[in-house]
């Protein structure tokens, strides 16, 4: 649940850049839906059970952080998808924005453990390396199509 309740934090953010683009429900529910396989992929790998991040805690939690208005995370990367930078962003919110250190703890784990992160390493490039948002979402859809099960 720790797990869940973090990683959805990089997934808002993520969410976050499609609202500032303009992207729609529809871009947004499919980040979602990919977005819970990261996170549950990098959870199984960890030891815990697939089933605890399709509860409250997990796809709930997950649902109400991309797409609530008052999201500190989803804002902030609604803020990065309309052209702001992280620094200007972080400077002029007096909220903390736990998804940004958040990222770079699960590009650790994910790289420990061995799992692929798409939507993390994407949120990491566009947070810490520069990558422009429009950049990062056609490196996404632009993926093989792989086998979108679970656990």
């Amino acid at each position: 649940m720790e797990l869940a309740g973090a990683t959805k934090n990089v997934i808002a953010i993520a969410a976050g850049v499609l609202d500032g683009m303009q992207a729609g429900s529809n871009a947004k529910s499919a980040l979602l839906a990919r977005g819970l396989a990261e996170i549950t992929r990098l959870g199984t790998a960890m030891g815990a059970d697939s089933e605890t991040f399709f509860g409250i805690a997990g796809v709930g939690d997950l649902a109400t952080t991309c797409f609530s208005p008052f999201g500190r995370n989803r804002s902030c990367g609604e803020a990065l998808g309309k052209g702001e930078t992280l620094d200007g962003y972080l400077k002029r919110t007096a909220s903390v924005v736990e998804g940004v250190a958040t990222t770079r703890s699960v590009m650790e784990l994910a790289e420990k453990y061995r799992v692929e992160m798409p939507i993390a390493t994407a949120v990491n490039r566009v947070l810490f390396e520069g990558l422009d948002p429009l950049d990062a979402i056609a490196a996404l859809m632009s993926r093989e199509m792989k086998d979108e099960t679970v656990g």
